[in-house]
């Protein structure tokens, strides 16, 4: 992401206090966040997981209310019922698989809460003309230089397998996810953070029909009201000008 946005882009540099941005948006986004969800996601099952980041679009909205102030209008309330009870409706068949430790699910909130703040850091900063793969590039390697250390103390050699698998699921993890996915996300940040916030509702039930085509896991009656709750709450607050 550097290389394309200074090297054939040409973009400029951070300046100043943006470095300190920059710095505090990866410790929130990358070191703190992905790092206590990997550790939570050996402790809790992957559809918990994914049910987890449905909650950051309500943790997004109190704190953008208790915070700054934020009004929360009725077509929010209504549009967050409707997804929340979507994403809920949709995973309900898992619950009877899922497993979890109180542990995993403590380092699971905490995440959720952690993501949700940088959220609302990044939208009040003042990025200036700042690129938004220039921002994306430094707050992912100021991120990944501060687990740097952990990640040396921690290091287990006879639990890292370097093979085709590993690299294609680390490719995976950097390209579509790290870049594709946070470039995308960054974009709807800048505009409203709130109103992004609602996507993330998508992110569970987008891995439903994701885990249908690759693991062929069946889409039942529940999956499909869920889903269509969710793209209900979508459409009503998206359409809200206001």
């Amino acid at each position: 992401m550097l290389l394309i946005a200074h090297g054939l882009m040409h973009k400029r540099l951070p300046q100043k206090n943006e470095w300190k941005q920059l710095a505090v948006y990866g410790l929130l986004n990358i070191s703190l966040y992905l790092g206590l969800y990997v550790l939570a996601m050996q402790n809790v099952s992957a559809g918990l997981g994914s049910l987890a980041i449905a909650t950051n679009p309500v943790l997004i909205n109190l704190m953008a209310a208790l915070i700054f102030g934020h009004r929360i209008r009725f077509i929010t309330l209504i549009s967050l019922l409707l997804c929340m009870c979507g994403v809920v409706l949709a995973a309900w068949p898992l619950f009877k698989s899922s497993h979890a430790t109180p542990g995993g699910i403590a380092l699971l909130m905490g995440c959720m809460v952690i993501y949700s703040a940088g959220v609302i850091y990044f939208s009040k900063q003042n990025w200036s003309n700042l690129h938004i793969l220039t921002i994306n590039g430094w707050q992912t390697l100021l991120g990944g230089l501060f687990l740097l250390p952990l990640a040396l103390f921690t290091y287990n050699k006879n639990l890292n397998i370097l093979n085709l698998q590993m690299a294609l699921s680390v490719l995976w993890l950097a390209i579509p996810v790290s870049i594709v996915g946070v470039q995308l996300w960054l974009y709807l940040l800048k505009d409203n953070a709130v109103k992004a916030s609602f996507w993330l509702f998508l992110c569970p039930v987008s891995g439903f029909v994701i885990a249908a085509i690759t693991m062929h896991e069946p889409i039942g009656l529940f999956t499909i009201t869920g889903m269509l709750l969710v793209l209900a709450g979508l459409y009503l607050v998206q359409k809200d000008k206001a």
